[in-house]
């Protein structure tokens, strides 16, 4: 799929319900020394900087196609190593001891052939962490399917619809643990308080919803993200002291090689 382009700020307007998950993930990879980590999907940075922090003695890369978040990223965290690259056909130039990707495969399809690859990539002994959003089936998600269905955009942005791209917890197991000499996986529901207007669209805007965005312009985009926020104002109302509840699926595995 073509890639949409980011904005850190409006990504990092959630941050700490972000990063949660990455820090999550992060708690379970039990590797002493590591010297070569690569991040993939680094976004903005900041969890790139967890990584250096967790293991300082390590060499830690962050590997993002976006120039916008590595550019955020690079004045966050200067002393970071970044790599623009593409994860579709990425390779490491030396077998890695960590190879981390946080809410950022599921931009990809194939994970038949992708992943089995990236733990190719691995030195002996080497993990591989994964977090991914397996949020699809939830109003978040099948609201911007029924936004697209029902206005004057829908031949513009219907091609941009993409089946489910993270599949059931067995699935990953059959790919993963023919190729894994040890394979954790797990899911974790995030019931997350949110505040202010809107908060669920606003949250989309910065994430799954902003390809279909960026195919619009003007008055046409802002009717289509009025039109989305008020399916999510309908499927996840205010609670009595304001908050509005947001239930998030996300998906984890650790595979060591």
């Amino acid at each position: 799929m073509v890639q949409p382009t980011w904005n850190p700020n409006q990504y990092l307007k959630f941050a700490g319900a972000r990063v949660r998950p990455a820090l999550d993930l992060l708690g379970r990879v039990d590797l002493d020394g590591p010297s070569l980590i690569y991040d993939l999907g680094c976004g903005p940075g900041h969890v790139t900087r967890a990584l250096a922090e967790r293991w300082p003695g390590a060499r830690v890369i962050g590997v993002d196609h976006s120039a916008e978040m590595l550019a955020h990223a690079a004045d966050a965290y200067p002393e970071g190593e970044w790599i623009r690259g593409d994860i579709a056909d990425w390779q490491p130039a030396a077998p890695a001891d960590l190879i981390y990707a946080n809410a950022a495969l599921h931009w990809l399809d194939d994970h038949p052939t992708l992943l089995p690859r990236l733990l190719e990539g691995l030195a002996p002994g080497g993990a591989l962490a994964v977090q991914m959003p397996r949020n699809h089936p939830e109003p978040s998600h099948t609201g911007i399917a029924d936004t697209v269905a029902d206005g004057p955009w829908t031949t513009r942005l219907a091609p941009l619809l993409r089946p489910f791209p993270v599949h059931e917890p067995p699935i990953y197991y059959d790919i993963l643990a023919p190729h894994a000499a040890r394979l954790e996986l797990w899911e974790t529901t995030y019931v997350q308080p949110m505040q202010g207007a809107d908060p669920i669209a606003e949250w989309t805007r910065g994430s799954a919803l902003k390809p279909f965005l960026d195919a619009l312009d003007g008055a046409e985009r802002d009717r289509f993200y009025a039109a989305y926020a008020a399916r999510m104002r309908a499927a996840y109302p205010r609670r009595a002291d304001g908050a509005t509840l947001f239930p998030f699926r996300r998906l984890f595995f650790v595979a060591r090689r």
